[in-house]
């Protein structure tokens, strides 16, 4: 049954029933729309004033993980920058030190920094730690570009000196353990054979005929002959304008024309030539200038062996050939 609702009536003084007409209905719906839009309203705007959407909310967390990520990445940047540092100072001052090779001016290690690549800042302006990193990568980048060519070049200068280390005559070219057989007889000497005064251009080692004779350095067989005066002779070019001389050999072991390399057999001790006894006849030559062979011997020996093949030496002053 559907509920009566009463209102009092002054003129009759009585309770009548009261029935809602459709203007008035109407009336109250909208009434009632107005208000309920009025409360969502405001309740939006106090929502959106104090407390954050979903969509902030989910973007603040994507925020905070890319600041840990830029934070890791930071240090990785500052990590680099020691290392190549350390990169850096060890090719200018201990490798081209020992290669003996001047280090690079600081202006080749600078040139072109921030010239390659541009960074629009204004747009990141309010960002100083994203413009800083950028450009020490921009900086890295191009060391590490320097430093790759550098090491490039170290190399090849490696190569080169490692060709001119064992071209370099180095050693003694007969087993001398006992460092009794050189005679130390380079300059002038009275010549056992003719008895006048002449220059002697190399130093003598007494050894028995048939003993090993060795190549002091690498290097090509340019001679390989036997002379009035120095017997069977062996010239060898090591290149970088140093040749060696081993005369009164025996024999050969190696022919004209013949690669060898630093400690190969290349002949035997003998007695062929101007000679008085078996011995090898040993010279070196620098921009086609002879010198003392003594100066090349430190290779194979300690200062004490190197100072006791001298004084052994020294008392075997007279010259074999």
């Amino acid at each position: 049954m559907r509920k009566v609702r009463y209102t009092y009536n002054r003129e009759t003084c009585k309770y009548e029933p009261f029935y809602v007409n459709g203007r008035t209905l109407r009336n109250h719906v909208l009434t009632f729309i107005m208000l309920s839009l009025i409360i969502a309203l405001g309740a939006y705007l106090l929502s959106i004033q104090h407390f954050e959407s979903l969509d902030e909310l989910l973007l603040k967390q994507k925020n905070e993980k890319l600041k840990v990520k830029w934070n890791v990445l930071h240090r990785r940047i500052e990590q680099t920058q020691q290392e190549l540092a350390e990169l850096i100072r060890k090719d200018d001052y201990n490798y081209r030190i020992i290669l003996d090779s001047n280090p690079l001016e600081s202006s080749i290690r600078e040139a072109g920094i921030g010239g390659s690549e541009k960074i629009n800042t204004m747009q990141i302006k309010d960002f100083p730690y994203i413009v800083s990193d950028f450009l020490s990568l921009q900086k890295i980048k191009h060391q590490v570009q320097v430093e790759v060519q550098s090491y490039d070049d170290l190399e090849k200068i490696l190569t080169e000196k490692l060709l001119a280390w064992s071209a370099r005559p180095a050693i003694q070219p007969v087993s001398n353990k006992q460092l009794q057989k050189l005679h130390l007889t380079y300059g002038l000497r009275l010549h056992p054979i003719f008895k006048v005064w002449k220059d002697h251009k190399g130093l003598d080692f007494a050894a028995p005929h048939g003993t090993p004779v060795y190549a002091t350095g690498d290097g090509k067989v340019v001679m390989a002959y036997f002379s009035g005066s120095y017997g069977n002779v062996l010239y060898i070019d090591h290149g970088y304008n140093f040749e060696t001389r081993y005369a009164h050999l025996s024999k050969f072991q190696v022919k004209q024309g013949e690669t060898v390399k630093r400690g190969q057999l290349i002949g035997y001790v003998g007695n062929t030539g101007n000679s008085v006894s078996s011995h090898l006849h040993y010279e070196v030559l620098y921009n086609a200038q002879h010198v003392n062979p003594i100066n090349f011997f430190q290779r194979d020996l300690s200062n004490e062996e190197y100072q006791k093949l001298i004084d052994n030496g020294s008392e075997n002053s007279f010259s074999l050939d």
